[in-house]
């Protein structure tokens, strides 16, 4: 099986932000990218960036599905 990668360019593309915040989400742990050994840019396994954006339909489904009630006293 081959890995593929995608650049810091493609995977901010596929997410919908800018590559600024891929950069941020690295720096804080919430995306890691792996370092090309001889230019060291950041590039994304492109099976990570799939796991990541299931994970947020996910979480978006289970916000839509819960209902709030709110009472007004």
């Amino acid at each position: 099986m081959q890995i593929s990668y995608l650049t810091i360019k493609d995977a901010a593309k596929i997410l919908g932000v800018a590559p600024l915040t891929l950069r941020n989400w690295d720096k804080r742990g919430i995306l890691s990218a792996y370092r090309n050994p001889i230019n060291n840019y950041r590039v994304y396994r492109k099976d990570q960036i799939e796991l990541f954006l299931r994970r947020i339909e996910n979480s978006k489904n289970k916000r839509n599905g819960r209902r709030i009630d709110i009472s007004l006293v």
